[in-house]
């Protein structure tokens, strides 16, 4: 490809609305341009780097024995009703009329899709198990985009969904897939990526892992172990807490507490620390006329993914407006005397065995002491709710816990019979009866990768493209391209190198600096850079740079597409 013909602009400056480095190099490099909130266009290099990437995904697919099929993006209300989820899901997925007005969608995900598609066409178990897959696009009407291609509303993404007789071949399968994911990422560069447990969401499923990316600006908490491995999103993790000493068991009774309303004001008003109060945090049904109140102890924050599993509904942020209609009094609610309309209580497990706590009164100026919510509150399930917190103890090996941030980049589901029985597939076992096969699926964001090697693989100057994606093996940058024999030299090494099936890039601009050159040349990010100039006409010699070490060597005229494809399969041994 010659550069000057190249659509994409290349900008020194980083535009106003961009936080992420990922989101940044991409757009000052030209990879990338908005169209709308969260849709961009990918110009010829993101689309290589995109189709390169998804041809590791279809080769370790494929080595899975996955059969690639292609579903519509548009399907009809009467597929997803028959799962359940057309009601479930909210306005995150677009529904439409066609001209007939007949109820359609746009797929966000295709679970009901590949049950319709096998549905009927697979009907003994000598036909299972087995994996399709896809490599296509799809539209979430995500409400908060960030990131550039790391959270976007259309997005091109692998799916694949496995069909089992049974949970133990689920189970061999599903990890499979896990060390296939393993190799994928590997293969396309990443290097700071691991498996978590996580939750299963609108998926469904038991069990489920995400593949996270480590970096600062990842939106997603991860909780880790160093000492024996423990991996999880804050979403499922759960951790061991250090013992209270809440002293001799008191009676409760009822203070002035004036103003304090926080848990903060009353801790200090009172005097007792924050780990021996309760707090209650409200939350608002999605779509119902329900409020769920939940007390936890007054040190501790609330998980609403835990929540949403507990209560077995989505819940959004209350809105304190209603208070006089729900029988709550802000800033002083308690379990004791709660006059809760229409609403739903749930205990947190840190106050289960807990005692001599101060807790609202449910009036206005007022809260109890000594309260035990088993003994004063009738309390008798308490739900796991709460986030894991830094330097609380591993449940696995006790030792201390820690955080990090990290994006996903993919993702693994044990679905079970969620969507197979919903829909109504059977197939025949040994004895002839029909059973209800058990699903996997299986996820990977292909635009979501191409911002996650562009966080991950850079310096200071620009993009540092692992040679495995990279959209060109090398870029030749030709100073003085005017220059008849810098021409004639660059052209020769250009077509020679294409001749060879190599991926070439060529700086071919006139009128243009040589500081602006390498800048860009840097900025693109490609896995070699050729540099032909007057002087390596000259001296018969060209200088070969790798992007990744930025060591430089030379090479004679007779050996340098020699020196070339050795440097190439030298950098392809890294990402195998």
């Amino acid at each position: 490809m010659l550069l000057s013909k190249l659509v994409g602009d290349r900008v020194k400056e980083t535009p106003a609305d961009v936080k992420i480095l990922s989101h940044a190099l991409l757009v000052r490099a030209g990879y990338i341009k908005p169209v709308a909130n969260g849709i961009y266009s990918l110009t010829s290099p993101a689309q290589l780097m995109s189709v390169n990437i998804e041809n590791i995904i279809r080769d370790e697919m494929n080595k899975l024995d996955g059969q690639e099929v292609k579903f519509p993006v548009v399907m009809p209300k009467e597929m997803w009703e028959a799962s359940g989820r057309y009601y479930s899901i909210g306005s995150e997925m677009v529904r439409f009329k066609d001209r007939g007005g007949k109820d359609m969608l746009l797929g966000m995900t295709h679970e009901e899709a590949a049950v319709h598609l096998v549905k009927n066409t697979v009907s003994s178990y000598t036909q299972l198990p087995f994996m399709i897959y896809q490599i296509q696009t799809k539209f979430r009407d995500e409400p908060r985009c960030r990131g550039g291609l790391i959270r976007v509303r259309e997005f091109t993404m692998k799916d694949a969904y496995s069909f089992h007789m049974t949970q133990e071949d689920l189970e061999d399968y599903y990890y499979k897939c896990l060390e296939a994911y393993n190799n994928i990422f590997r293969r396309i560069g990443l290097k700071k990526f691991i498996a978590v447990k996580a939750d299963s969401g609108m998926m469904g499923g038991n069990i489920s892992h995400e593949f996270m990316l480590l970096t600062e600006v990842g939106e997603d908490t991860l909780v880790l172990c160093d000492e024996c491995g423990y991996k999880s999103n804050m979403e499922v993790a759960t951790s061991v807490r250090d013992a209270v000493d809440y002293g001799e068991r008191e009676e409760m009774k009822e203070v002035f507490t004036g103003d304090a309303k926080e848990i903060d004001a009353v801790s200090e008003f009172l005097g007792v620390p924050a780990e021996k109060t309760m707090k209650a945090v409200v939350f608002a049904v999605k779509g119902e006329d329900t409020t769920v109140v939940v007390f936890i102890r007054g040190d501790l924050e609330v998980n609403e993914a835990k929540l949403k599993k507990v209560i077995r509904k989505n819940v959004v942020p209350w809105d304190k407006e209603t208070s006089s209609e729900s029988g709550i009094v802000s800033g002083n609610i308690g379990p004791v005397g709660l006059n809760l309309k229409n609403g739903t209580v749930v205990f947190d497990k840190s106050l289960e065995g807990a005692y001599n706590l101060v807790a609202g009164a449910n009036k206005e100026g007022y809260h109890f002491t000594g309260v035990d919510a088993a003994r004063d509150a009738g309390a008798t399930e308490f739900y796991d709710v709460a986030k894991v917190r830094a330097g609380e103890r591993c449940p696995v090996c006790g030792k201390p816990l820690h955080l990090e941030n990290g994006i996903e980049i993919g993702n693994i589901f044990q679905l079970g019979t969620k969507y197979t029985e919903t829909m109504g597939m059977t197939v025949l076992n040994e004895k002839g009866e029909a059973v209800t096969p058990i699903m996997g699926c299986y996820g990977i964001g292909v635009g979501r990768a191409i911002a996650s090697v562009a966080q991950e693989s850079n310096d200071e100057k620009g993009l540092i493209l692992p040679i495995s994606i990279a959209p060109y093996k090398v870029h030749i940058t030709a100073l003085r391209y005017d220059d008849e024999k810098v021409k004639a030299a660059a052209d020769k090494l250009y077509s020679d190198l294409r001749q060879k099936g190599v991926s070439v890039l060529l700086d071919d601009r006139t009128g243009v600096s040589n500081g602006v050159k390498f800048a860009d040349a840097d900025l693109m990010g490609m896995p070699l850079r050729v540099v032909v100039s007057p002087r390596s006409v000259a001296n018969g010699e060209t200088e070969v740079v790798i992007r990744r070490t930025r060591e430089a060597e030379k090479f004679s005229d007779d050996a340098l597409i020699f020196g070339i494809e050795e440097l190439i399969a030298k950098e392809q041994e890294l990402y195998k």
